[in-house]
């Protein structure tokens, strides 16, 4: 399942998001990559180090964690850290899949979704799409700033070259309570599917019979 999530977050911690990265220090984006996608991908990373940045992380974080929507279609049981990528003119990532592992192998995460927040307005940059392939070919992502899109970390995706402006976006990684994507989709559907019925009705029994199967289904398919 891939999913566009709008505004995300509240305008004014975007706006705190972009002064932030704006006088914090970036670093070349190769050295966090793994080794096959390290010849690929171009960018600049803001230094996780970096008080302000790691800050920063953990507000949008919370943000996308009090979000019901994104708990919704993620069900996240660990989250990796925020990064945040910088793309100049000339810069791009290409073809590749998220290492399904990431990492030490104390506290090792399994990569299930991933997900891109757009911080740059889409008018300030030209290039820079996310493209991401799935079984309907390729889709092209360039979100209004504050808005979201998440994806199966098993895609191949890439940034296109950047040819004015600046790209500006935050990226990161859950490990799901429910691993196949498949049942996370079946999940998000009826789970959409029962509040809908909710609000339109109340507590029916066509709400409870749903809100059951939902509940069972859960029980077969989270891993805790």
């Amino acid at each position: 399942m891939i999913l566009c999530i709008a505004d995300i977050i509240p305008p004014e911690l975007l706006q705190r998001a972009r002064a932030t990265l704006a006088k914090v220090p970036f670093k070349d984006g190769r050295e966090t990559a793994g080794w096959h996608a390290r010849t690929v991908k171009n960018n600049q990373q803001a230094d996780g180090r970096d008080p302000e940045v790691s800050a920063l992380r953990e507000e949008l974080t919370q943000a996308l964690n009090r979000h019901p929507l994104f708990q919704m279609a993620v069900r996240p049981a660990r989250m990796k850290p925020l990064m945040f990528s910088r793309y100049d003119v000339g810069m791009s990532y290409g073809n590749h899949v998220d290492d399904a592992v990431m990492g030490s192998p104390g506290g090792a995460l399994r990569t299930d979704v991933s997900y891109t927040l757009f911080l740059g307005d889409p008018e300030s940059y030209d290039g820079g799409e996310l493209l991401i392939e799935s079984t309907a070919g390729e889709q092209t992502f360039k979100l209004p700033a504050g808005s979201l899109v998440l994806y199966p970390s098993s895609t191949l995706h890439r940034v296109e070259e950047v040819t004015r402006g600046e790209r500006l976006a935050a990226v990161g990684w859950a490990q799901s309570q429910v691993r196949n994507p498949g049942q996370r989709e079946v999940l998000f559907d009826l789970d959409t599917t029962r509040r809908q019925l909710f609000e339109a009705n109340g507590n029916t029994d066509a709400f409870k019979t749903l809100s059951k199967s939902y509940a069972n289904l859960l029980r077969m398919w989270v891993e805790v």
